[in-house]
């Protein structure tokens, strides 16, 4: 294979598989293997900001093409959007190489005439980013409204219009900047403290950061696999929002707790510490595959892995609880960004109503006197504050923040969790911690 073009072809790859309805995480996982750390990165870095910035990348390419991108094969556009994004916004790659690799990759799947088809699209964006043409602009004018945030940053118009009705244009803008940023890898001590996670880390010469908040270490340039530690379970990946939530519930130490949607599981790994058991549930079973494999390396406490669906607890009683329910994830869109091209308003509101259900039914199986920390990575209310102030209504329980577990400044008027990726340097994220007081 040219050099050069295996990692464009997995990024191909990936994009082929997301139009098939495959996860992003499990079509990078299909793609990536085989190939080397330098070509995984850059591999990764091409599908994802493809998928991050897929509006302006079309409207780069629409000038250039006879009917724009409506009358362009889906896999050979593919094509065109992974040689203009690296011609846009990827400085480190030569314009020959975007372009002979997109050339070579065309030719492979359409033949010579495909390549001659690709070579002169790609040559003109390249001849507009020369002229500073739209495609590289990264903040929009003073006062632009929600379809120019849109356009802009890649993001459909619907689900900006409500972030500019809630936060206002500026704060959605740096809402949206942040989506498109790759989030950084994050280490969550496990079996080996803190101080021994950095020791490890400072006698391989990997540097790494404080996570926001003290929320875990940060490190780059390095695969999970290849940090030391990673055999015995000292520590494993999470964003410190996640870490933040554990730290908001402070659950009771030496009880049972059951975590209802647990898989992949990091949440489980936090609780297992000090936890007298960790009932952790999943739902698919490949998750709880996954679920099960990330325990049995890092868990430091007892636990348990079943396979169950959250409507139906696989227990009749329990000390407290961890709900952490599927959501429409728009606090998560920079890690996975083909979300944001497969949430509807529609879906949003099946998956509140989904969550709804699942609350309720979780809730019945908590003591008198017991918790329930109800979790979600979404920043809209209909999944979160009103979805708990919708369960606080009909529930026999009663919101209790903790004192002094997070700052202040994470906390809602109400005294949940809400975490915003622009302002925080996290995901997004809610938590509300629930008491029950009756029965």
């Amino acid at each position: 294979m040219s050099p050069g073009l295996a990692p464009r072809t997995a990024a191909w790859r990936v994009l082929h598989d997301l139009r098939r309805g495959v996860r992003f995480d499990q079509a990078l996982n299909r793609a990536l293997g085989g190939l080397s750390e330098n070509d995984r990165s850059l591999a990764h870095e091409l599908a994802a900001g493809v998928l991050r910035h897929r509006t302006a990348l079309d409207q780069a390419l629409t000038p250039q093409l006879t009917g724009g991108t409506a009358r362009v094969r889906d896999d050979l556009l593919d094509i065109l959007r992974l040689g203009a994004y690296q011609l846009l916004y990827l400085d480190r790659v030569p314009r020959h190489a975007a372009v002979d690799t997109a050339v070579t990759l065309g030719r492979r799947f359409g033949g010579a005439r495909v390549g001659g088809f690709i070579n002169a699209v790609l040559r003109k964006v390249a001849e507009q980013r020369d002229r500073g043409a739209e495609g590289q602009r990264v903040r929009a004018e003073p006062g632009a409204n929600a379809s120019e945030l849109a356009a802009l940053h890649s993001h459909p118009e619907w689900l900006v219009s409500r972030w500019v009705d809630r936060f206002g244009e500026d704060e959605t803008e740096g809402l949206l900047r942040a989506n498109n940023r790759r989030p950084p890898l994050v280490l969550q001590p496990a079996r080996w403290s803190e101080g021994a996670v950095i020791s490890s880390l400072d006698a391989a010469g990997i540097h790494w950061s404080p996570a926001p908040f003290g929320a875990g270490l940060v490190v780059a340039g390095v695969r999970p696999r290849d940090l030391p530690g990673y055999a015995t379970g000292a520590w494993y990946v999470q964003d410190p929002s996640q870490a933040l939530v554990i730290r908001y519930g402070s659950l009771p130490r030496g009880e049972l707790i059951y975590d209802a949607c647990a898989a992949p599981g990091g949440k489980a790994l936090a609780l297992s510490g000090g936890a007298g058991l960790v009932l952790a549930a999943d739902l698919r079973p490949a998750r709880t595959r996954r679920l099960r494999e990330n325990l049995n390396r890092a868990a430091s406490g007892p636990f348990l892995v079943v396979a169950a669906d959250a409507r139906f607890p696989p227990i009749r009683r329990c000390d407290a609880s961890l709900l952490d329910v599927p959501c429409s994830g728009t606090g998560v869109l920079a890690r996975n960004p083909d979300a944001r091209w497969r949430l509807t308003a529609p879906g949003l509101a099946a998956m509140a109503a989904q969550a709804a259900v699942m609350l309720r039914a979780v809730a019945a199986v908590i003591r008198k006197g017991g918790l329930l920390v109800f979790a979600t990575c979404s920043l809209e209310p209909e999944e979160n504050e009103m979805q708990v102030a919708a369960f606080l209504e009909e529930e026999r329980f009663r919101r209790e923040p903790p004192l002094d577990a997070v700052p202040a400044e994470l906390l809602t008027a109400a005294g949940d969790l809400f975490l915003l990726p622009h302002r925080h340097g996290t995901d997004g994220a809610y938590a509300a911690r629930l008491r029950k007081v009756g029965d």
